[in-house]
């Protein structure tokens, strides 16, 4: 059973039903659970001590006994008073939007790295709760135990249990980032620009990424389907060669324990040359998904410096009229391109928006180099970056046009 509770004084949040869909949506994305019923509880003022009042309090109880509930999924904060409290009340547990991220990022994190983040981040998150019991990993699916399965064991844990257990952690994720670091500096080796998709959950961000790669990225209508980033060179169709980063979903209200978390899994992003936004442009709450993800990107310490091309993703769902809008509106931005992922329409303008935004500034210049320097010469011709060539007495004269990188390795090639 899933309820929004839905705060009447707060008129700034998204629409209600929109909030309740997503909720749902985000039950849904956990394996072995069904959702009975979902309803959205409108509250003058939160209760300290059962969130709800009295007389909402019975009426959900009368009808967790009737359809024989096991879990409520509560979309938002519940302090760990409240949860106990309703757990008491209700007789079955309680979860609330934390609680179900964490488990849904549990449940689907494939890398030594990802699972020790979510590990991290739900012992930060149980560190807050010490009323209750945490759940140690001891199951055959993924997960963290806040949901309850087959073979969980349950231990009593004070802070300093759970501290060493942060402790732990720490220090084997500091090998895994050490080990990241490594491969992320030879990376840096390859004159290579990264290109990260971000957006929110769902957004399409895997679609598009296997589009252009020809990767099989798993790629579902469904809340973070994907996890762990993943990255694939690819040649743009005018040559252009760039790393481009698949990363995990954002989302509202994202848990402050995941932000912290998971800002090593997102350093492709902090690193990139070029974020592409992609924007599910059929959801009908697209405008407030957008702001939640520029905002995210801020508290991730995201430069500013860092170019941003916006991607309307699923044109394929408007009705045609909206649709061809939509592309006229979107032509008239040189940073917006409207595309479907899953049909392939569009591409053509997103990867030259893309080639185009990564162009570095190119200046002309004259070399002479000398029949000894035939490696270099040829390596010129290759990168045609050649637009004239006079041969002389000596060698040759030529007049290339090339970008800063082109002539630092250019410099290293005459040197050996």
């Amino acid at each position: 059973m899933v309820l929004h509770p839905e705060l009447t004084a707060n008129r700034d949040r998204r629409a209600a039903p929109d909030a309740l869909d997503e909720a749902v949506s985000l039950a849904a994305a956990l394996p072995d659970l069904e959702v009975v019923g979902a309803d959205i509880v409108r509250l003058a003022k939160p209760q300290p001590g059962l969130l709800f009042g009295a007389g909402k309090l019975e009426e959900i109880g009368e009808q967790i006994k009737s359809e024989k509930i096991e879990l409520v999924l509560i979309d938002g904060p519940v302090t760990p008073v409240q949860q106990r409290n309703l757990e008491r009340a209700w007789k079955t547990k309680i979860l609330d939007r934390t609680g179900l991220i964490l488990e849904i990022f549990a449940d689907r994190a494939r890398t030594r790295e990802g699972v020790l983040q979510v590990e991290l981040a739900a012992l930060s998150y149980q560190r807050t709760r010490l009323v209750r019991s945490w759940t140690h990993l001891e199951r055959q699916r993924g997960g963290l135990g806040f949901v309850g399965g087959p073979g969980e064991t349950q231990i009593e844990a004070d802070r300093r249990a759970i501290d060493e257990a942060m402790g732990r952690i720490r220090r084997q994720l500091a090998k895994v980032v050490k080990t990241r670091e490594l491969h992320r500096a030879a990376r840096r080796k390859v004159p290579f620009p990264i290109v990260a998709l971000v957006g929110y959950t769902n957004a399409g961000k895997s679609t598009l990424f296997n589009r252009l790669t020809g990767a099989e990225v798993l790629a579902k209508d469904m809340l973070f389907a994907t996890l762990d980033p993943t990255m694939r060179a690819l040649e743009l169709p005018d040559g252009t060669e760039i790393i481009l980063s698949d990363t995990v979903g954002f989302i509202s209200d994202l848990p402050t324990e995941l932000v912290a978390a998971f800002r090593a899994t997102l350093e492709e992003v902090l690193e990139a040359n070029l974020v592409v936004h992609v924007r599910d442009i059929s959801h009908p709450e697209t405008e407030a998904q957008a702001r939640d993800v520029l905002g995210i990107m801020e508290r991730l310490g995201v430069s500013e410096e860092i170019p941003v091309l916006e991607v309307w993703n699923k044109i394929d769902r408007l009705d045609p009229a909206e649709a061809d809008a939509m592309a006229i509106s979107a032509e008239r931005h040189p940073k917006v391109f409207a595309i479907s992922a899953l049909e392939g329409t569009g591409f053509d303008a997103l990867t030259a928006g893309i080639s185009e935004h990564l162009s570095e500034p190119r200046s002309a210049e004259d070399l002479h180099l000398d029949f000894a320097q035939g490696r270099a010469r040829s390596w010129l011709f290759e990168e045609g970056l050649v637009e004239r060539e006079t041969l002389t007495d000596t060698g040759y004269d030529l007049h290339v046009v090339w970008t800063a990188r082109q002539k630092a390795v250019f410099r290293k090639i005459s040197a050996d």
